[in-house]
C-alpha cells in the first residue's frame, strides 16, 4: 500500500509540476511556431502515457496486494493484449512523429528568397559574415587562416572581395525576412542557438552547414553555443540585434568588406 501511495503522489506532483511550474519556453520570435507545436503535441502524449501507465501501477498495487486477500495470475501470453499493445504503441508514435516530420520539411526547405549570413565559431567566440553587392560569399578554406585573414577567405576568390565582415559576438539581422544561417568552425564541434527563434544546427569542422528562419519580433537575443566545445564553453556567448530593414541597412553599410580589412592591416 505503501508503494501505491508513493506512484500516486508521484503522479499527482509531475502533473501539478508541469501544470503550475514558473518556467516556461521563451517567447517565440521566429517562424518556428510548428516546432513549438511538436514539442507540445509530445508533452501531451508522452504525459498521457505517463500517467496511465503509473496509475495502472497504483490499481495492480492495490488490487492484487496478497496482504489483502489479492492474488496475481501468471499469464505468459495473451494475443489479444499484445495486439492492444501494438496497435496503440503504434497510434503514440504515429502521433509523437507526425509533428516533427512536418516541422523537419519546413526546416530543411530554404525559401528561394533567403538572404545568406554566414556564422564562424571558434573556441570561444562568434564572427559573422553577408555577401556583399554580387549576392554571393567568397569561399573559405582552414589554410588561408592567419592574424590578417581570420575568416579564412580565399584571396583569389573574387567574389569574396566585397563579403562584408563582422568580427564580434553581436550580429544585425532584418525582421520579416527568411534568412539561411550557413555554419562554419574553425576549430571544434560548435552549435549555433538562439532560443527565441527555436532553431539551431550543429558547425561541424570541415563541413558547412546551414538553417533558415525568419525573424518576427525586433529586439536582442542572446546567442548560445548548445554542445560543450572546451573550458571556455560557458563564455560563448553572442547577440542577434533583429531590426526594421532602414537600420538594419544603415548598420550594414558601416560594416568594412573583405578588401578593405586587409587593406587596413
Amino acid at each position: 500500500m505503501a508503494m501505491a501511495v508513493a506512484v500516486a503522489v508521484l503522479i499527482v506532483g509531475s502533473v501539478l509540476f508541469h501544470l503550475l511550474s514558473p518556467w516556461h519556453s521563451t517567447p517565440l520570435a521566429s517562424n518556428w511556431s510548428s516546432i513549438d507545436n511538436a514539442v507540445t503535441v509530445t508533452f501531451w502524449v508522452t504525459g498521457a502515457v505517463f500517467v496511465a501507465i503509473n496509475s495502472f501501477m497504483v490499481y495492480a498495487l492495490i488490487r492484487y496486494d496478497r496482504r489483502r486477500g489479492g492474488q496475481a495470475t501468471y499469464e505468459p501470453e495473451n494475443a489479444k493484449l499484445e495486439k492492444r499493445l501494438t496497435l496503440w504503441t503504434t497510434v503514440g508514435i504515429a502521433t509523437l512523429l507526425a509533428p516533427g516530420l512536418y516541422a523537419w520539411d519546413k526546416f530543411v526547405t530554404i525559401p528561394d528568397n533567403a538572404s545568406i549570413v554566414e556564422a564562424v565559431g571558434q573556441q570561444w567566440e562568434w564572427s559573422f559574415r553577408f555577401p556583399g553587392k554580387d549576392g554571393v560569399l567568397g569561399t573559405a578554406d582552414a589554410r588561408f587562416v592567419n592574424e590578417n585573414n581570420p575568416f579564412g577567405l580565399n584571396p583569389n576568390d573574387p567574389y569574396g572581395k566585397d563579403d562584408v565582415l563582422i568580427e564580434g559576438n553581436t550580429v544585425h539581422l532584418p525582421i520579416g525576412k527568411p534568412i539561411k544561417m550557413v555554419l562554419r568552425s574553425k576549430d571544434v564541434l560548435h552549435d549555433f542557438f538562439v532560443p527565441q527563434f527555436r532553431a539551431r544546427m550543429n558547425l561541424v569542422p570541415g563541413l558547412v552547414t546551414y538553417f533558415w528562419f525568419t525573424p518576427t519580433k525586433t529586439g536582442k537575443y542572446e546567442i548560445l553555443c548548445a554542445q560543450l566545445c572546451g573550458i571556455g564553453h560557458y563564455t560563448m556567448r553572442g547577440y542577434v540585434i533583429v531590426d526594421d530593414q532602414r537600420t538594419f541597412d544603415a548598420w550594414l553599410k558601416k560594416q568594412p568588406t573583405f578588401a578593405q580589412a586587409v587593406a587596413s592591416r
